[in-house]
């Protein structure tokens, strides 16, 4: 077998066709074969002239590893015609340039350019298997190691909900979606392994996303972005569309399929009245878990903060430090943070069964009241303009109104409770009076099932 001219052998096929796998392509110039399917491609645009930089690709192999492709600009016409997502191709010729280190969307150190004497196919009688596609998702922690670097495109999953402008929509509508899509859209997406998150979706991933959204009947809850890039705004963790960024959404990809049926177990939660809840916190085989209870309230508690002072990026509790606040998470560690007031307000309810302390945090407090906790304290001041910084705000109307009311509460027990430390439940979501009750649970499924479900307590703020 003759030897090409970097010292590596391409590898030989059953019809004896000489190709390589992208796990063995170098820097420098290949006289020799490569077939793989073509994931996705996009123009690469300079960011202040707008010129033309060049047309990048996605490509995988039968191995299922992923490398970039290049095409540069004076070459485009002539493979552009060719070029087709999902279609499977053979080049001849090409050459290895070294990838570029930001805004990367694969792991392979070199990119597939095209050169002079590339020659590109498309395989009708496809040899063998090629994946669909591959994606990079990370953790919370990666993303903010990331940030602002312009180093890698990572991909997200999550549930979402739809932000238009400054408005939160809880339920999105077809109708609530046609907007302009010149400007941009805002998400909020909450990941299995992190807090919420404001991804920001511009140009053409905006476009795809109201596409994709008024084409469902009902309302898509699950969304997955390709390639998306961190960065802080308003001392706030964010990610942002980029070029070669796609979007799907609820079963449109195996990886948002999978999501969904983990998260169909993640809310399957068993549905308790007070006293049961009681007696699961008196067993010694206890575990942290996420249960649901229609409960009505019969007061707020006063006499104690019904708020703390957030991180304005995690949201957990900020303490003072020698010139300003500063977080008490130690993977956020965000110095001279924004104190943000966010809800930890103590409601008494009760059932047919007994009665419980319930501690509303975060978007729970927020859903209750109609207002952010941030709202109701800044309201007060501005009312009390001679009340000083470090002035305990009143219980507000807006708590105290909901005083008789009845909702479905999804809570959750943890070790604090189990240990006898506190009685008080920690209150997760508010829910509709009219959500279905869960087909298959049981306190155990409940319990394995709460390891997906990422929620802070009330002990964990303080």
């Amino acid at each position: 077998m003759a030897m090409k001219r970097n010292g590596k052998s391409p590898v030989s096929s059953d019809t004896d066709e000489k190709f390589m796998f992208f796990k063995d392509v170098s820097l420098g110039p290949h006289e020799t074969q490569l077939r793989f399917r073509l994931i996705h491609f996009w123009e690469a645009r300079n960011p202040v002239k707008k010129t033309i930089i060049g047309l990048e690709m996605l490509l995988i192999d039968e191995q299922g590893t992923v490398i970039q492709g290049f095409i540069p600009p004076g070459r485009i016409k002539k493979y552009l015609p060719d070029l087709k997502q999902g279609s499977v191709y053979r080049l001849n010729n090409f050459y290895g340039s070294k990838n570029k280190p930001m805004y990367r969307v694969a792991d392979h150190i070199a990119t597939v350019s095209f050169t002079w004497n590339s020659e590109l196919s498309v395989l009708h009688e496809i040899p063998t298997c090629f994946d669909e596609d591959r994606f990079r998702f990370h953790s919370y922690e990666d993303f903010e190691a990331n940030c602002d670097i312009k180093g890698d495109l990572y991909d997200v999953v999550g549930h979402m909900k739809l932000v238009n402008g400054h408005t939160l929509i809880e339920r999105p509508t077809p109708d609530e979606v046609k907007i302009d899509t010149t400007r941009h859209i805002m998400v909020h997406v909450q990941s299995h392994d992190g807090p919420v998150m404001k991804l920001y979706l511009w140009d053409q991933a905006a476009a795809d996303f109201c596409k994709k959204f008024n084409s469902y009947d009902n309302t898509p809850t699950l969304l997955l972005v390709t390639a998306v890039n961190t960065k802080r705004l308003g001392g706030t963790l964010a990610l942002t569309s980029m070029s070669p960024s796609r979007v799907f959404m609820d079963y449109d990809v195996q990886p948002t399929i999978d999501y969904f049926n983990c998260a169909d177990v993640v809310t399957k939660r068993e549905t308790l009245t007070i006293a049961d809840i009681f007696s699961y916190m008196k067993q010694e085989s206890a575990k942290d878990a996420f249960f649901e209870c229609t409960a009505t309230i019969d007061d707020v508690v006063h006499g104690s903060a019904w708020y703390y002072i957030g991180c304005s990026g995690c949201h957990a509790k900020a303490t003072k430090g020698a010139t300003s606040l500063v977080c008490t998470n130690t993977k956020c560690e965000k110095i001279n943070t924004a104190g943000v007031p966010q809800y930890r307000a103590k409601i008494s309810v009760y059932d047919n069964s007994d009665q419980a302390i319930f501690v509303l945090l975060g978007d729970a407090g927020r859903v209750l009241t109609g207002r952010h906790a941030s709202e109701l304290v800044n309201s007060y001041f501005e009312a009390n303009g001679s009340e000083g910084a470090d002035h305990l705000v009143p219980v507000p109307e807006a708590l105290i109104s909901t005083i008789g009311q009845t909702h479905k509460f999804c809570v959750k027990v943890t070790q604090h409770n189990f240990s006898g430390d506190t009685r008080a439940i920690t209150v997760t979501k508010i829910l509709s009076l009219d959500t279905p009750p869960p087909t298959e649970a049981s306190v155990g499924s409940n319990i394995a099932a709460t390891s997906g479900e990422t929620v802070q307590t009330e002990n964990e703020v303080c």
